[in-house]
């Protein structure tokens, strides 16, 4: 897999993010493209920076955390997506600047009480378990308003916004249904926290639908890296 390979991913990506944006009258500078390098080496996220792109979005703290000492040269923006262990909190609060996968009170504390005085706030969205889906981790969309009341009071975190990944849908407006619900969710908590202001939602698979619903943060990892 070359360097040339993945410009030229990027690039497209980027075009596909850009025509949707303009299809759905929407300005392409407010999506955010996050690569989504999880057991991809570190060779391949430098190809990527060489392009330009700047957010990478990781799942497995361990190989993360490698990876960061191999392209400590780089003014990369690390963004922790995956799953949330009360024992992996200190490192992510370290070495991460955002984390999108928080669904609990005390995973939010523990990354707040651990996050370095030197170190700017941590920037955090709530992954919301949008389809209810059981075998799916995040907080219960009822229960939103009193978790984020709870976490936009801790010291050393900043609430950015909102994460979800829906149940796979075949169609497009299927796709958009979880999608538009999730906009709904972060518009009512705008109301009290205006500085709100990110929808993380949307692969490579459904990229369209989370442009179409208001995304602000799109994670692509198959269509950058392969599968």
């Amino acid at each position: 897999m070359t360097t040339a390979y993945i410009a030229k991913n990027i690039s497209e990506v980027r075009q596909q993010i850009h025509n949707h944006c303009a299809q759905y009258q929407r300005n392409a500078t407010n999506v955010t493209l996050l690569a989504v390098s999880k057991t991809k080496p570190a060779a391949l996220l430098r190809a990527a920076y060489d392009t330009g792109q700047r957010d990478f979005g990781e799942n497995y703290l361990q190989e993360s955390l490698d990876k960061q000492k191999e392209l400590s040269d780089l003014a990369i923006i690390w963004h922790f997506i995956g799953p949330i262990q009360s024992n992996k909190t200190r490192a992510i609060a370290e070495n991460f600047q955002w984390v999108h996968s928080v669904d609990r009170l005390k995973i939010a504390r523990r990354l707040s009480e651990q996050r370095p005085e030197d170190m700017p706030p941590l920037n955090i969205c709530l992954q919301v378990n949008i389809s209810r889906e059981e075998s799916k981790s995040g907080v219960a969309p009822e229960t939103l308003p009193e978790l984020a009341k709870e976490i936009a009071a801790l010291p050393n975190l900043t609430l950015r916004g909102l994460m979800a990944i829906p149940a796979p849908a075949e169609t497009l407006a299927e796709q958009r249904k979880p999608l538009a619900e999730l906009q709904k969710a972060l518009t009512a908590l705008q109301k009290d926290y205006p500085q709100l202001d990110t929808l993380s939602m949307g692969m490579s698979g459904d990229l369209e639908a989370a442009i179409a619903e208001g995304s602000t943060m799109v994670r692509i990892g198959t269509a950058i890296f392969g599968a």
